[in-house]
């Protein structure tokens, strides 16, 4: 005969038994998921990032991001192996609509990380570069996941969502080695065309900072209403925004005080007010 004690005892010792293997279970698939993460995915993730030339921002983000799955894939295979699937499905659902209102509460900020890690890794610019974008320009300063800093050349912080950058035409005039520039010179309709053409050449081949190879050359672009329009196109090495303004400065002073030499003239528009004003009195008649 089996006392309703010894029952109990059976009873207990069959739901510690039970337990203890639910969290042998648990703990040995939550060490095996976790361990498998820490030292061979991780790892192997950062060095498939760095070979491919990524930017340690890049890496740095995927590392994060591969860790909160890590510890969440093993938290899951470790429910799995302990029994609680059920658990484990209900937990997902949850998550899942948790997840869900946080990616519409914040998708203009998750489009900015998105985007700042496609800057990071297609490199339309770096930092240090010259850019211009929407009517605005300056020198990139930092380029973070979220945001870029850009100085203006007013000396002006400017902070710009990658978003704007990512889905906006932007343009970097320092990405290659050499920037072409361009200048269009009025001169009279009594002018000689070719006196002025050899002079503009002859100063941009003076300047030691505008390039023998591609050399300067010279278009009639324009027949306006007062001057006739000659465009200079040149070349420099090594463009930088501070280059860029003082070559081409130097170049059209010398132009311009060469024209005056040659007796060039470089007319501007003048407007001529015609017209006559009436004036009409009103005289009250005497009552």
């Amino acid at each position: 005969m089996v006392y309703p004690l010894q029952l109990d005892a059976v009873t207990n010792a069959v739901d510690v038994a039970a337990i203890a293997t639910s969290v042998v279970g648990f703990v040995a698939g939550f060490l095996a998921v976790l361990l498998l993460g820490k030292y061979v995915v991780i790892p192997g993730l950062r060095r498939i990032g760095r070979s491919r030339g990524f930017d340690e921002a890049v890496v740095s983000l995927g590392t994060n991001v591969l860790n909160a799955v890590v510890w969440v894939a093993a938290i899951a295979i470790g429910f799995a192996v302990a029994g609680y699937g059920g658990f484990l499905s209900a937990f997902a659902v949850f998550g899942g609509a948790i997840a869900l209102a946080v990616g519409f509460a914040a998708q203009d900020l998750l489009g900015n990380f998105v985007a700042g890690v496609f800057i990071l890794k297609d490199k339309p610019f770096e930092v240090g570069d010259w850019i211009q974008w929407d009517g605005e320009s300056g020198r990139v300063e930092e380029i973070d996941l979220r945001v870029s800093r850009v100085r203006t050349f007013d000396n002006e912080l400017v902070t710009v969502p990658n978003g704007d950058l990512a889905n906006s035409a932007v343009t970097n005039p320092v990405a290659y080695d050499t920037l072409r520039q361009k200048f269009v010179f009025g001169i009279g309709y009594d002018d000689d065309i070719a006196e002025a053409t050899d002079i503009i050449v002859e100063k941009a081949e003076a300047h030691e900072e505008v390039l023998d190879d591609p050399g300067v050359s010279v278009r009639l672009v324009e027949l306006g209403d007062s001057a006739v329009g000659l465009q200079s196109r040149w070349w420099i090495a090594d463009p930088d925004r501070g280059d860029f303004v003082r070559v081409r400065s130097e170049y059209v002073t010398a132009v311009k005080e060469a024209f005056d030499d040659a007796g060039i003239d470089m007319p501007y528009v003048h407007r001529q007010l015609t017209g006559s004003v009436e004036v009409i009195e009103d005289v009250a008649a005497d009552e």
